[in-house]
């Protein structure tokens, strides 16, 4: 399948790419042909039946080129080639991709998790970059402790943002205000712009009720 025959295939054909598999399919250490190839099956929906010919005649390319890419893909142990009872009792061949998609699912969790690592070591230095100094051994088990927890790098670092905000600049502060956050049910940096926009709006009710002049209503 030549360079020429791949674009005029995207452009001929309803193939649709998710953008994490474009991002993934390096990873697969597979062509940029077999990696279209796989789309097209992708596109055929779970049940595949392996007709040679219809795949010939959809992608505009010669049978022998169709059974090198499904051979290859075999052999990669991306697709399988299973042999299924029909509705009619008749034994047919089909294509299955489950190899395929467990493949691409370890790769988005590898993906998900490094993302994860980085921004958990990236807390770290954004603490001390605020504190202006180094955090000691026990310090940086009070934050590995909070992540362990479950608590997001992005609600720790808001959290030590109001710290700053308030002036200050230890940990014990910081703790205190992502207990009293999760004792409200806040997990998330949304959830504490939710909670600010409510209380002060309170403030603002209990303001208005102050300054209300009862006399003048009288009169």
């Amino acid at each position: 399948m030549k360079n020429k025959t791949v674009i005029d295939i995207l452009k001929s054909k309803n193939i649709v790419i998710p953008l994490y598999l474009y991002k993934c399919y390096a990873k697969l250490n597979i062509t940029l042909e077999e990696f279209v190839f796989l789309m097209y099956l992708c596109n055929q929906g779970e049940k595949i039946i392996f007709n040679p010919n219809i795949i010939e005649e959809d992608l505009g390319v010669g049978i022998k080129e169709v059974m090198a890419l499904i051979s290859k893909l075999t052999d990669s142990k991306l697709i399988d080639l299973e042999v299924i009872k029909n509705d009619k009792n008749i034994m047919e061949e089909y294509i299955s991709l489950e190899n395929f998609y467990q493949k691409i699912s370890m790769l988005i969790i590898d993906e998900l998790n490094n993302q994860k690592e980085n921004n958990d070591s990236t807390i770290f230095s954004t603490i001390e970059e605020e504190f202006g100094r180094t955090l000691s051994p026990i310090e940086y088990e009070i934050v590995k402790a909070w992540i362990d927890s479950g608590i997001s790098s992005d609600l720790i670092k808001e959290a030590l943002k109001e710290a700053i905000f308030n002036g200050v600049s230890n940990l014990r502060y910081i703790d205190k205000i992502l207990y009293e956050w999760n004792k409200k049910g806040i997990k998330t940096v949304s959830d504490v712009e939710n909670n600010r926009t409510k209380h002060k709006e309170k403030k603002e009710d209990k303001l208005e009720v102050f300054e209300y002049n009862w006399l003048e209503d009288d009169e």
